[in-house]
């Protein structure tokens, strides 16, 4: 099932939304982070290249075409976006954030290819998930500069992961949702269960 059409204004307000929200959580430092919008089938809105995320507003969203073209104006993280909306209709928006615990968890667990997060009860805050009974594993993917084969690597390794989610080892969290405001609490149940898990092993 497809997200819900929308206008590219439309779209834009969602990406500003959780541009923002995650900017005053400190998820976004410098420049990093990127954001997107499912606008149709075909197009999306996407952040802009650059730019502080905390403080972006409409004039640093884009118009991207899924399949299309590279957008001059598209972060070269783009392609991690966008092969996630052509492989998954229901997906409606995507969150890129640098969150300490994120970033360090995924570094710990890189060999590993996967963080296990079990017994939590905010696990019940990812769609589909109705008990804190359940063991979740959040795939990790090695850092590539290439971001159209690090795209490609990411489809593959998230084939049959249940996780709304995964990890680039040093580099941090993509999160995604229905909705904007799906995917806006996936994005906090995301980091408060990534800095649990990062406090837990560090009292071990």
């Amino acid at each position: 099932m497809s997200a819900t059409n929308q206008s590219f204004d439309e779209a834009a307000q969602g990406v500003v939304a959780m541009a923002r929200f995650a900017g005053a959580r400190g998820w976004v430092p410098a420049t990093s982070g990127n954001f997107s919008v499912r606008i149709d089938a075909a197009r999306a809105a996407l952040t802009a290249t650059g730019g502080d995320k905390a403080a972006l507003d409409a004039s640093g969203v884009i118009e991207v075409e899924i399949a299309g073209p590279p957008h001059p104006r598209a972060s070269a993280e783009g392609p991690l976006h966008l092969v996630r909306y052509a492989a998954a209709p229901g997906i409606g928006a995507i969150a890129h954030v640098h969150g300490v615990a994120a970033t360090v968890l995924s570094r710990r667990h890189a060999r590993a290819g996967a963080l296990r997060l079990e017994g939590w009860e905010l696990l019940k805050a990812f769609a589909g998930v109705t008990t804190h009974d359940v063991a979740l594993d959040i795939p990790i993917v090695a850092n590539d500069q290439d971001t159209v084969r690090l795209a490609a690597l990411v489809e593959t390794r998230l084939q049959g992961s249940a996780a709304p989610g995964y990890l680039i080892a040093g580099h941090g969290l993509y999160v995604w949702g229905a909705t904007v405001k799906e995917t806006i609490r996936h994005m906090e149940a995301f980091d408060f269960l990534l800095t649990a898990q990062m406090h837990e092993e560090g009292a071990r």
